[in-house]
């Protein structure tokens, strides 16, 4: 068994620890604003052991992001394990399932700002796709739950059959989180009102759920 107070465990878990602050300074202040040295000096981490370690700026921002898309996933994983979801209906559990997405907007606004920066440095940098595995094992990923949720709806009668199940899983999640994501950078435009943010959301998740419903 490794002793949790070896070298190297110590080092990862001073990294991690890095890596924390990272996620932290960034829903703060977003990420173009945060330097290496501010996440030096709250880590407790010299700049350039940060650099050795991550190797760029870039380096230590997936990271981070990877981190607070594990954390979110934490948190959603036990809901759809539940005992309370998994009795429902499948139309049910879909309905609860698209809804995550308005949930993510209303709860974690910061988080949802910071994906749409994260874009835009990725679109930027031509930052590697190797480098980014991690990053994209960490997503959400709501179709496995969706798709047991639809064969539930098959087997109770709640939900109808649909051609591919992939392909209107996928459109509607691009669409709520590039949705969510507009929302949350604001009224740009002078005809812009985002007052209803919350109920255009809602409209494009009943209009899925209408869409399955079996009648």
């Amino acid at each position: 068994m490794e002793n949790e107070f070896s070298h190297d465990s110590l080092k990862n878990k001073r990294f991690d620890k890095a890596v924390e602050v990272s996620a932290q300074l960034f829903l703060k202040n977003g990420i173009d604003s945060v330097k290496m040295t501010d996440i030096a000096n709250e880590s407790g981490i010299g700049v350039a052991t940060l650099y050795r370690y991550f190797g760029t700026k870039n380096g230590i921002t997936i990271a981070a992001m990877t981190y607070m898309w594990n954390e979110l996933n934490k948190m959603f994983s036990g809901i759809f394990e539940s005992k309370v979801f998994l009795a429902q209906s499948g139309i049910k559990q879909i309905n609860d399932l698209m809804r995550m997405y308005a949930v993510l907007y209303q709860a974690h606004p910061a988080f949802m700002l910071l994906l749409s920066e994260f874009d835009l440095l990725l679109m930027s940098e031509d930052i590697p796709k190797k480098e980014l595995k991690e990053y994209e094992k960490s997503i959400i990923n709501f179709y496995p739950v969706f798709e047991a949720a639809y064969m539930t709806g098959i087997s109770d009668g709640s939900v109808r059959e649909i051609p591919d199940l992939r392909l209107f899983y996928l459109s509607y999640a691009h669409t709520l989180m590039e949705l969510s994501k507009k929302l949350i950078q604001g009224e740009l435009l002078p005809n812009d009102d985002f007052s209803h943010a919350e109920e255009e959301l809602s409209t494009i998740i009943d209009a899925a759920v209408y869409f399955l419903r079996k009648e």
